[in-house]
């Protein structure tokens, strides 16, 4: 078992905010050493902060940059490899302009911004002003890559290690796991002889690991004075054959993911991870990143997977719409239909849902993507049914819709 990322958060204008980035430095130094010890890989380290308008200077954009600029070299020195500077809020969508900017100044830096939440509703002007950002970085670079380091956010809570969801609230330090488990998953179903055996050996695979992980967080929070949050165990893939979600998910019976029975399969796994009984924090879903996944790349190339199933199936278990590859020539109005449909969703049954979307410059679809990161599989642009709002749906509300209530 890996983590992904050991998370950590705090407020930047907290009144001991230096002082708890070298309890972090010096938290994050021990917890690699430690989780040796148990045959537990950390592959990366992460700071989250609180939205990043409450510390940038008012009406200022260049010192705002700057001051990225300054927060991406500094995490370096403190080992973090990432900084996310949380979402820009929904009632500012002003604010989403500087998006591209500070993600083009500030290479290990992510972002991202709140399209609905339980309190306001959908947004629909943060859903164009989100829409317009993503049809923006991607033209920052001639592949872009860009957008993997921002994502909308929609009835997101604070405390998810995953990134680029993560952000901080309050003045409170914390951390927490985001875990990398799809080889796991994938090595529990494929031997497993019946349903019931491969939720029950899964469960326990990882309540063990858990608990041993769980056991050395607390130590650390303890010795210096932090929260540990919890874990989240969406099953973040890895590119190759043993690490697959989408492997996993078709080795229940699946003649391949996306046809019939995908949303079943999708279902009964994000079920066990709901089951566990460790400390939550974050999605705690089935995580689908098209990219990042051998089988979900393989299968988005040959037209068994698209944009919309992906979409049915965040409505049973995942985490959203996640490094999904988009014709380049996609408009910001052809983008926000897409952003209305998770922020519906994720309102309508009260769960996180993201939208991390990829325009690729050039590219058409079909056409293959031939992206070089080590934690990308390529795969092929999706098909994306779609043209711009009109009408009601074209205006500047607050769309209020109360979740799904059973009887």
């Amino acid at each position: 078992m890996k983590i992904r990322s050991i998370t950590c958060f705090y407020n930047p204008i907290a009144k001991e905010a230096t002082q708890i980035l070298k309890r972090f430095s010096y938290l994050l130094s021990e917890a690699k050493e430690t989780f040796q010890t148990i045959d537990c890989e950390v592959q990366t380290t992460r700071l989250a902060t609180t939205p990043f308008i409450d510390f940038f200077p008012r009406n200022k954009p260049d010192l705002g940059l700057d001051l990225a600029r300054q927060y991406d070299a500094q995490i370096k020195e403190l080992g973090f490899d990432y900084i996310s500077l949380g979402p820009a809020p929904l009632d500012q969508p002003e604010t989403f302009q500087l998006i591209p900017f500070i993600l083009t100044a500030a290479e290990n830096t992510f972002l991202s911004a709140s399209i609905a939440d339980l309190e306001h509703g959908v947004s629909l002007p943060a859903i164009k002003s989100a829409a317009r950002a993503i049809h923006q970085i991607a033209r920052s670079s001639p592949d872009g890559f860009a957008n993997l380091r921002f994502a909308a956010l929609a009835n997101v809570p604070p405390f998810t290690p995953f990134f680029p969801a993560a952000y901080s609230k309050g003045d409170e330090a914390s951390f927490a796991f985001a875990m990398q488990a799809a080889d796991e998953v994938l090595a529990t179903f494929s031997k497993a002889e019946s349903l019931s055996q491969a939720r029950d050996t899964l469960l326990a695979s990882l309540q063990h690991g858990a608990e041993k992980i769980d056991a050395i967080a607390r130590g650390l929070a303890k010795k210096y004075s932090v929260e540990f949050k919890g874990f989240d165990f969406s099953p973040a893939p890895f590119p190759g054959e043993t690490c697959s979600v989408g492997k996993a998910l078709e080795s229940l019976g699946l003649p391949r993911l996306g046809f019939s029975g995908s949303l079943a399969s999708a279902a009964f796994l994000a079920d066990c991870l709901q089951r566990g009984n460790w400390k939550k924090t974050g999605f705690n879903g089935v995580m689908l990143p098209i990219l990042e996944d051998s089988y979900l790349a393989k299968r988005s190339a040959d037209g068994a997977l698209g944009v919309y199933d992906l979409l049915l199936y965040s409505a049973v278990c995942g985490t959203g719409l996640d490094i999904v590859p988009l014709p380049g020539d996609i408009t910001p109005e052809e983008i926000e239909p897409l952003l209305l449909d998770i922020a519906a969703l994720a309102l309508r049954l009260n769960k996180p849902l993201t939208a991390r979307l990829m325009p690729i410059p050039g590219k058409k679809v079909g056409d293959k993507t031939d992206f070089s990161f080590d934690y990308f599989s390529n795969g092929r642009v999706l098909d994306y049914r779609s043209g711009a709002l009109h009408g009601l749906f074209a205006g500047k509300e607050l769309l209020k819709l109360s979740s799904r209530k059973s009887k």
